[in-house]
């Protein structure tokens, strides 16, 4: 991502933001009564309104200054979804085993963390670029990999073995972390990602 501060948005201010995904889908209604959708967007956005957040005039103040330090919207910045924050669900702990990630083929040794969100109805999958470092946990086939084993790029989400433990064909291996997205700021300091 271009244009990128490596700071993260005030923990207390974004807990107390509202908001959440947002996809661009068009609806034409047709003549004979039915719809036709266009999905806009491949992936989703999240937006939120961190004035909610905002409790007292020292509140105020930091988030003013955050956005004048950003220079508005020229600079993302990392923020803690206040709902979606980590890889498995809010009430949960993460795990090594929360989201797979694929299975090796005994060569590709770099990753793409991401997060699938499933139903009985449909999935998605999220790719996630903005890791908390120190909070990915790996496992091949269910057994959890010690820190020396993989790298973790905090700026790109891209996981990398290192030599000698690249996945074997067909292990199925999965990530445990706790990811922040990379947002920009819209006037009047609203954040769009």
């Amino acid at each position: 991502m271009s244009g990128f501060h490596e700071v993260r948005f005030p923990l207390r201010l974004a807990l107390g933001a509202t908001g959440g995904p947002v996809r661009r889908t068009d609806i034409v209604n047709l003549s004979n009564g039915r719809e036709q959708r266009n999905q806009r967007w491949r992936d989703s956005r999240r937006s939120y309104d961190a004035g909610s957040g905002v409790k007292s005039l020292t509140d105020l103040y930091a988030v003013l200054e955050f956005f004048e330090a950003r220079g508005g919207q020229l600079y993302g910045f990392r923020f803690r979804d206040p709902v979606d924050w980590k890889s498995c669900a809010p009430g949960e702990a993460v795990s090594a085993t929360d989201q797979a990630i694929g299975a090796g083929d005994g060569e590709t040794a770099a990753f793409q963390l991401v997060k699938t969100y499933a139903d009985s109805g449909g999935s998605w999958v999220r790719r996630i670029v903005k890791p908390v470092a120190g909070t990915v946990a790996l496992s091949v086939d269910g057994v959890g990999q010690a820190p020396e084993v993989f790298s973790v790029d905090a700026a790109t989400g891209i996981v990398t073995f290192a030599a000698g433990h690249v996945p074997a064909v067909g292990c199925w291996f999965s990530r445990g972390t706790e990811p922040v997205f990379p947002p920009r700021s819209e006037p009047p300091l609203s954040m769009v990602f």
